[in-house]
């Protein structure tokens, strides 16, 4: 049990310098961009709210429309066209890379054990 906790700790740790890391520093100079831009906010706003509705539906089975998907895109060239949220997603893109090399970091003694090949 005294390796669980200290697993935990560096956990912990991890999670520090995430916090203090360029990638999450960029994201949250962008977030406050968009937040503090009354139109990007509201783009930004609306965009997530649609992906929320599409990700609700995919879930319990429910038909995404033709509309649902018109709407997406609509939104999504908006968002490509607004300079402080597509900062704000490149951000997120990097750390997301981030996040996926850390994982597969951590799953590496798992894979090896169980035989399964990495991709280095």
């Amino acid at each position: 049990m005294n390796m669980s906790v200290n697993i935990y700790d560096e956990a912990n740790k991890l999670e520090s310098s995430l916090r203090q890391s360029d990638e999450y520093n960029a994201i949250k100079s962008h977030y406050e961009a968009v937040n503090n831009n009354p139109e990007s906010k509201k783009i930004f706003d609306e965009f997530r709210e649609i992906q929320l509705t599409l990700q609700e539906k995919q879930m319990t089975g429910q038909e995404i429309t033709e509309e649902d998907l018109n709407k997406a895109q609509a939104s999504a060239e908006l968002i490509e066209k607004d300079e402080h949220i597509s900062k704000l997603m490149e951000a997120e893109q990097r750390m997301s890379f981030i996040i996926q090399e850390l994982n597969r970091i951590i799953m590496k003694p798992l894979e090896e054990l169980y035989g399964v090949k990495t991709e280095d």
